[in-house]
């Protein structure tokens, strides 16, 4: 089901990233600005006691687009949310006569703030009279990270060992073939590794040389993908609905998950439509299956399954070329 808007939107891509940020006046590391993960991991080391931060962000749009179309003063917008806390900070964004972009920044108080928050961008104008009308928005957003020092949205799940043959979790035991399980069921999506497996842990913590780490990177990525699919049919099954009918972001690391791989499996829809789209093949089966491919690649990319996949064929090409001389 598409939803369709009164009002014409924005075709062109609208894109937001963050230049630089502060944390009570010091500048934070650019090592913890993560332009590829569209990460920023905002504390400093050994720290959590800042009061007040503040993001460098700049948003490019379609300007003739902007220009040519049927709005009337047209705004942009940097929205700060976060579930955990229902925190929504909305700032406006400037943009000079002669520059193509909006720039400003956008203000973080720490006691606002628990886990994550995403920063996204929207463009608000008036149509047929009426204002505040939402004529566009940023396809993937940013996360800000509150809990965690690196920039990898990989950290968004915790990885535990068991022993599922005879570990003290009985209901593993099932499973004792099995290398891994996803538990999705918590507040923290966990990756249980079977140390029972034999070679499994070893390879993972331990491994030495080139073709050793590069089979390290495949067998991670391959749980990295399984995880994130796990957690999108999770997330996509805990969804509210408001009065109606309209389904809900669930907050916490479900509103993550989506947010990031939504653009990836309904490409072209806005959030908000493409959780509508997603939720209603999901409960009404149609079209669902025809999804599955497009979840499976959304999951593989974060996973960084081709990379990893290439560094193996390539260490194994080495190998072998080394093996015949």
């Amino acid at each position: 089901m598409n939803t369709v808007h009164p009002y014409p939107r924005l075709v062109g891509k609208i894109d937001i990233s963050v230049k630089g940020a502060s944390i009570d006046g010091k500048p934070l590391q650019l090592s913890l600005i993560s332009q590829r993960e569209r990460v920023v991991a905002f504390h400093e080391i050994e720290r959590d006691d800042w009061v007040e931060g503040f993001l460098e962000v700049t948003v490019s749009a379609p300007t003739e687009e902007l220009a040519d179309g049927p709005w009337a003063g047209v705004a942009c917008v940097a929205v700060l949310t976060e579930g955990a806390t229902n925190t929504r900070v909305v700032t406006r964004l400037h943009r000079d006569r002669h520059d193509s972009h909006w720039h400003g920044e956008v203000r973080i108080r720490r006691s606002e703030h628990l886990a994550r928050a995403v920063l996204d961008v929207r463009f608000v104008g008036n149509h047929g009279g009426v204002d505040g009308r939402i004529i566009g928005g940023c396809e993937d957003p940013w996360v800000v990270d509150f809990l965690t020092r690196t920039t990898a949205r990989q950290n968004e799940m915790e990885i535990v060992e068991e022993d599922f043959r005879d570990g003290p979790r009985h209901w593993l035991r099932p499973f004792k073939d099995t290398p891994w399980l996803v538990d999705t069921s918590g507040d923290v999506p966990t990756v249980l590794l079977n140390t029972a497996f034999e070679g499994l842990t070893e390879l993972l913590k331990g491994a030495r040389g080139q073709l050793e780490k590069a089979t390290a990177g495949l067998v991670a990525a391959q749980i990295a993908a399984e995880a994130w699919t796990a957690m999108f049919h999770a997330a996509l099954g805990d969804l509210d609905q408001d009065e109606d009918g309209t389904p809900q972001l669930p907050g916490g690391w479900r509103e993550s998950v989506l947010r990031l791989m939504l653009p990836d499996v309904l490409p072209g829809l806005p959030m908000p439509d493409a959780l509508a789209e997603a939720q209603s093949r999901r409960a009404e089966g149609n079209g669902w299956t025809e999804l599955q491919p497009r979840i499976q690649f959304a999951a593989a990319r974060r996973a960084q399954i081709p990379k990893n996949l290439t560094s193996t064929i390539r260490s194994v090409s080495r190998a072998q070329e080394g093996a015949t001389r």
